[in-house]
């Protein structure tokens, strides 16, 4: 593929997240796509034949986009807890984003749910690289937060999940803000 058509189809794919994410996967056309981008149906089609194939490369740029910012995090932050602040700062750094859409990674993986769609399971990998990532950060504080390493990265999880619902639901940038609050709290009181 030319360098052309690499630049192309990356715009495709990107326009494409982002529309995915704040009208979601269902309610997001290929004409909706292709308008976006500004390319005609012909060649739109020259590098995307169905909506799935997108979705693949959607899924697959937010796993590289994931796995990037965990590897940046991992290199830039030499402690455990100090990783795990990060993870938890980034519900305020995206709350306006939270607030419009909610969490990129649960809207989807619900959506697809609910479509009982093939993709789940690729889409799923996103918390997988989460829960993977977390788990490892816990099992780093020390023997305490080691022994629960898996249950304290799911607890976190869902934690931010319920924070990225309720503050979409009611529009709330206030309760981001307490809740990551309460978050660093609970994790200073799990690395002691």
């Amino acid at each position: 593929m030319n360098k052309q058509a690499t630049s192309t189809r990356e715009r495709i794919v990107d326009t494409a997240d982002r529309l995915f994410y704040e009208n979601g996967y269902g309610h997001t056309s290929f004409a909706d796509i292709a308008a976006a981008v500004e390319l005609s149906r012909g060649n739109f089609y020259y590098h995307f034949k169905t909506k799935d194939e997108i979705l693949a490369a959607v899924i697959e740029l937010r796993q590289q986009k994931t796995q990037a910012m965990l590897d940046a995090w991992a290199a830039q932050t030499p402690q455990a807890a100090a990783r795990i602040g990060r993870f938890i700062d980034m519900m305020a750094m995206n709350a306006p984003s939270i607030r419009r859409s909610g969490c990129p990674v649960g809207t989807l993986c619900t959506e697809l749910a609910k479509l009982e769609h093939p993709a789940l399971p690729q889409a799923n990998t996103l918390f997988t690289l989460f829960r993977d990532w977390l788990r490892a950060q816990f099992e780093q504080l020390g023997a305490k937060a080691a022994a629960d390493a898996d249950r304290l990265a799911m607890h976190l999880l869902a934690r931010s999940q319920g924070i990225a619902t309720l503050a979409n639901a009611f529009d709330d940038g206030a309760f981001i803000q307490h809740e990551v609050s309460q978050l660093h709290q609970w994790l200073h009181a799990v690395s002691r």
